[in-house]
């Protein structure tokens, strides 16, 4: 049989093509991988707390920000339509929910509102400053302070398709929500290429959040029932046991965020506590924008100055309400209205929390009524932030 002899150099122009060719396709492979795993331009955060906890607050320090989309509780429309089922259960329609309006697709509401609808609709709406200006509300300008009566007023019968149409102009889209209770079901948020998660996990003293939740007891009773799944019974938290859960909550998230942590947590985790944030509030609040990719305009530290100055602690009829109040005074009310009975129990069901939070529990009502004495221990550095936990201490 004849052999065919071909010529060593045509051999070496052929592999030198393939291997040209195969190079050249996987770098158009690596772009498209890259290009597709690339995070998104849009900045989500996500304020992580628990009822009465200053999250309102916290939350309006970002929807006031005029770069900031911001909802409030959206979860709340999967509690409300699905009441009989448990926190445990409804983890996933909640991250769900959450997720899609992280991306600004509203369309997950027709769920929960299946009717033609307007910004009215959707729960705590007015105390987003994005939906009360343009291009939601033409009644308000970006740079401006809303007010919730005011837009109220105004906005309310814009189209629900306006929150969609707001949602994608911003560079940041901001969610608080109180609805979870473990930082593992937010895994696939944190590692979805499609958005730039950020955990901004707000505490409070839980003798603070006792009587807070004291000024509230009708309003949480349905809540309390998904808490302590009681198949859609509403639930008066008397033996404080939803602030068992409350707290168990908050110490798994923590030590969940911070001992041992995935590397996909690394810079996006950030624990503030309520107390810290009246004490100093400029030097807070700068280091949740930095860590938000946020800037603090002159306007917002004006108003900020006059929110945490105000006279008094609020009014029980303000309980869900952003008022000016004596924010100090807020944050120390318990020590004189709670019972030392009450303060005993509380640092019962939570004591875990109270010692992993760095708060100061208390062994007398000498002690607690004592204003002098700070029950608010110094902030440990490593404690608050992921990048600078050091796994020896």
């Amino acid at each position: 049989m004849a052999r065919i002899r071909i010529p060593s150099t045509i051999v070496i122009i052929f592999v030198t093509v393939q291997t040209g060719f195969l190079l050249f396709m996987y770098a158009r492979y690596s772009s498209f991988m890259l290009q597709s795993e690339e995070k998104s331009s849009q900045v989500h955060i996500l304020i992580l707390s628990s009822w009465r906890s200053g999250s309102s607050f916290v939350g309006q320090l970002f929807s006031q920000h005029p770069s900031v989309f911001y909802l409030m509780e959206p979860a709340w429309h999967v509690w409300v339509t699905m009441y009989q089922n448990s926190a445990k259960v409804l983890h996933m329609a909640v991250r769900d929910l959450v997720r899609s309006v992280f991306l600004c697709d509203m369309s997950v509401f027709d769920a929960y509102m299946p009717w033609k609808r307007n910004l009215s609709d959707l729960f705590q709406w007015a105390a987003s400053r994005a939906l009360c200006s343009a291009p939601a509300c033409d009644s308000f300008q970006r740079t401006d302070i809303t007010s919730e009566l005011a837009c109220k007023t105004l906005c309310g019968r814009y189209p629900f398709s306006k929150v969609e149409e707001a949602c994608k102009t911003y560079s940041h889209v901001v969610i608080k929500e109180v609805r979870f209770f473990d930082l593992k079901v937010l895994y696939p948020l944190l590692t979805d290429p499609s958005l730039n998660l950020k955990i901004i996990h707000l505490v409070r003293d839980p003798r603070a959040v006792v009587k807070s939740r004291e000024q509230s007891v009708k309003a949480l009773a349905r809540d309390n029932g998904i808490v302590l799944s009681t198949n859609g019974t509403k639930v008066e938290d008397s033996k404080y046991q939803v602030m068992q859960e409350v707290c168990r909550s908050h110490v798994q998230i923590y030590e969940t965020a911070t001992l041992k942590p995935p590397n996909f947590l690394k810079d996006r985790y950030l624990m503030v506590r309520f107390e810290d944030l009246v004490r100093d509030p400029l030097s807070e609040i700068s280091e949740m924008y930095k860590f938000a990719d946020l800037s603090l305009t002159p306007r917002l530290k004006s108003w900020i100055y006059n929110i945490t100055h105000g006279q008094g602690p609020g009014k029980k009829k303000e309980a869900f309400k952003i008022t000016s109040r004596d924010a100090v005074s807020v944050s120390q009310a318990w020590r004189n209205v709670l019972s030392f009975q009450k303060v005993k129990k509380v640092q019962e069901v939570c004591k875990g929390a109270i010692n992993i939070l760095g708060y100061q529990l208390v062994d007398s009502e000498k002690e607690q009524r004592d204003l002098t004495l700070d029950l608010v221990l110094p902030r440990r550095q490593n404690q608050f932030s992921w990048s600078s936990y050091n796994p020896k201490y």
